[in-house]
């Protein structure tokens, strides 16, 4: 398993996940910046993803769904702010209603990707920071710390060339 860690900080409303890939910095990101290979770890296992639109530049949407085992739809977007390609990524990640529009009343979550050589490798450190104490907590208890675990752990199978 790749991810080394999970803090989560109630205090600074950030949970920041760290994993270690043995694989250069650009192949991992790679399976950020391409939409296909991105679907095939995105969501965890039992909830893959799908790109709908995907525009990684700054200002640029992206927008998906998750599909549930019970074959529900729950759709999810991003907003790009600042790519710095083969090193970087930030976007804003928010829930979607059924007809893909941004759902207000859902938390957002300020995400910060960094990729840095690591022991012959790719660290990966990617910081998700909430709006509130109550959003992160709202988010942890949906299943994010997990999910996020899950979804990560299936980066390396795509590395192994």
């Amino acid at each position: 398993m790749s991810v080394i860690t999970i803090d989560k900080d109630l205090d600074s409303h950030t949970l920041t996940l760290t994993a270690d890939f043995a694989a250069a910095v650009e192949q991992v990101w790679q399976l950020w910046a391409d939409p296909r290979q991105l679907e095939r770890w995105w969501g965890p296992p039992s909830f893959p993803a799908t790109f709908e639109a995907f525009d990684l530049t700054p200002g640029g949407d992206v927008t998906y769904y998750m599909t549930s085992p019970e074959g529900e739809l729950h759709r999810g977007w991003w907003r790009v702010a600042a790519v710095r390609a083969p090193t970087g990524l930030d976007f804003t990640d928010g829930f979607a209603d059924q007809d893909g529009q941004p759902d207000v009343g859902q938390p957002v979550t300020t995400m910060q990707l960094r990729l840095t050589e690591h022991d012959g490798g790719t660290r990966m450190e990617l910081l998700s920071a909430f709006d509130s104490r109550e959003q992160m907590e709202k988010l942890l208890h949906m299943g994010m710390a997990d999910g996020l675990n899950e979804a990560v752990g299936q980066m390396d199978a795509l590395l192994v060339h």
